[in-house]
């Protein structure tokens, strides 16, 4: 008997999508569509109700989601059974005796046929065509030898089996399956699981991974990041790019560590970061590690686990990134291979994006929902203290991570009007050099020896390049040429420069952040005042992160009256010098 509350379901709509939520947490079954004809079955019965659905979520510890594709062909399904289930008299018994001539078969087909349309018909289709066909072919044999007189009954019944193969025959589903439907057997799952996928997410996750590897795919690569993030390459035969395949450690948990970390994630969500606490995240994420690991700590003890402190320092890192850190973003960025990422709107349908070292454009297994962009939204406004809003519809920020630094750019609406979207332009973990350039053919020698000469004799330099041509890039290997015992003055509206490193390496360089030239109203100073504030500052070399809008004739000024005799270097879009 069923435990009350095992399958309820409701409808929740978020803007354009009908999601048909069912609770399965007290079902003794995984919630798999693909794998359990009862699942499929009672899924059906819920689609007769909701008929505009287009998504499917079970929730049961881990949330299963089938998105609008699968949902379609269910609901194909469930219209013809609800269509079926008002045409009972066609395929009573009364209709098969015909007024008792047909008696003799009666029985039998009534048997033969409640078995297909009100079992299999909504929990196995495909079983269900793959009967009816046989059932045609078996009373084909038997009319060929009954007397004539019984005619008129396998004329009407093998009518009605014709009419119901072909309501099936309408169906995508069984248009997709019908190459594979040699040797089926009824009962069999095997060509569900191809058809269905679902996106597997546990309840403390905002974003939604495949998991599973795509049956159709080619893997070409694997290799692991961050020490314990699987990551596969797969090609397809009739796509041009590649599909970058994430497994983080969360999704490999086992069911005490994850009970304990979700229960974590609840009591940690309670508390709300401040604006102060954003303002150094290195130390607030220092501190949440500490809290949290006190309170997995205890929630083990409490429970009787006994955790490694491998386990321990794991969990610690999951809970820390699905809390005040950036979800599966930042296990993207520990990939030293990814040069972008993009994350596209609307969310929840489409997936993150990233240009790749090797495989260059790749779209990823993960697709993140509309309130964890709104929750990265919300901690970049907190982390960069600039607007975002419909007077300031562009976000231009940086983002520091433990293994991993990017950049920035989110555009909302009115300017994006279908919701948020985000580029990460992740930076290079150590600063380029000349010598790097080099080894990866950018640069020939001579080109080299001269942009090092003139940074030695304190010229003025202007790089010019497209975007993602490699201008900040260029400029950070000529910074590092520049004599340690000169004080480097940088400044930028988005900080990419790696200017961490440079004082690690004993670098005299001292850092400003300027306006962003796309932010309206902010208490930010202009980039142009910020460069003529620079020469009151003392004998320093001045570097421009990028010039973009009116700081260029603050930069040309500088460069025409020098900075003490001390090299003045920035970047400007354009594809030529004539172009500059």
């Amino acid at each position: 008997m069923e435990q009350r509350g095992v399958f309820d379901a409701e409808v929740v709509r978020d803007g354009e999508e009908v999601i048909l939520h069912i609770n399965a947490e007290n079902s003794t079954i995984p919630p798999s569509i693909e794998d359990s004809p009862i699942i499929m079955g009672k899924t059906v019965e819920k689609l007769i109700e909701v008929k505009h659905a287009t998504k499917i979520v079970f929730s049961q510890k881990r949330d299963y989601e089938y998105d609008y594709a699968q949902t379609q062909l269910l609901l194909e399904i469930a219209r013809l059974y609800n269509n079926l289930l008002k045409q009972k008299e066609i395929y009573g018994y009364t209709a098969l005796s015909q007024g008792g001539k047909c008696d003799r078969f009666a029985a039998r087909w009534f048997s033969e046929l409640q078995n297909v349309v009100f079992r299999l018909m909504k929990s196995d289709p495909l079983g269900a065509y793959v009967e009816l066909k046989r059932m045609i072919r078996l009373a084909g044999i038997e009319r060929g030898k009954t007397e004539s007189t019984f005619e008129g009954c396998y004329s009407n019944y093998m009518g009605l089996l014709e009419y119901l193969t072909r309501a099936l025959e309408q169906t995508k589903l069984v248009q997709g399956a019908m190459p594979h439907l040699a040797g089926y057997e009824v009962g069999s799952r095997d060509l569900y699981r191809e058809i269905l996928h679902p996106i597997i997410k546990p309840d403390f996750m905002f974003a939604k991974l495949q998991a599973t590897y795509p049956p159709e795919g080619e893997e070409i690569d694997n290799y692991t990041t961050g020490q314990d993030t699987e990551v596969s390459i797969f090609k397809f035969p009739d796509e041009v790019s590649y599909l970058y395949h994430v497994l983080p450690p969360e999704f490999t948990l086992s069911e005490d560590k994850y009970d304990v970390l979700d229960l974590a994630r609840r009591i940690m969500a309670e508390h709300k970061p401040t604006r102060e606490e954003f303002v150094n995240p290195k130390r607030m994420r220092e501190v949440f590690e500490n809290v949290g690991r006190d309170l997995i700590e205890e929630l083990a003890n409490y429970r009787s686990l006994k955790f490694s402190n491998a386990d321990y320092d794991q969990l610690v890192k999951i809970l820390v990134r699905y809390t005040v850190g950036f979800g599966l973003i930042e296990v993207l960025l520990q990939d030293e291979q990814i040069q972008d990422i993009s994350v596209n709107s609307p969310a929840g349908r489409l997936p993150i994006f990233i240009v790749h070292g090797q495989y260059f454009d790749c779209k990823t297994n993960i697709i993140p929902t509309r309130s964890e962009t709104e929750s990265w939204a919300t901690k970049l406004r907190l982390i960069s203290g600039r607007p975002l809003d419909e007077a300031n519809p562009i976000l231009d920020t940086e983002l520091e991570l433990p293994n991993a630094n990017a950049r920035i750019a989110v555009i909302s609406p009115p300017l994006n009007p279908s919701g948020l979207g985000f580029s990460f332009r992740r930076h290079r973990d150590r600063p380029w050099t000349l010598p790097l350039f080099l080894q990866g053919k950018m640069l020939n020698p001579l080109a080299a020896g001269l942009l090092s000469f003139l940074v030695d004799g304190t010229r003025t330099l202007l790089i010019a390049g497209t975007r993602s041509s490699g201008k900040t890039s260029l400029l950070s290997s000529l910074i590092v040429d520049i004599m340690r015992r000169y004080r480097i003055i940088t400044i930028e509206d988005t900080l990419e420069l790696p200017i961490a490193p440079m004082r690690e390496l004993g670098f005299n360089i001292q850092s400003m952040k300027v306006a962003s030239t796309l932010t309206k109203g902010s208490s930010e100073v202009s980039a142009d005042e910020g460069i003529r504030s620079t020469l009151r500052l003392g004998d320093s070399a001045l570097i421009i992160g990028e010039v973009r809008s009116t700081e260029a004739k603050a930069l040309f000024e500088s460069m025409r009256i020098g900075a003490a005799a001390n090299v003045v270097a920035g970047t400007i879009h354009g594809d030529s010098p004539y172009g500059v």
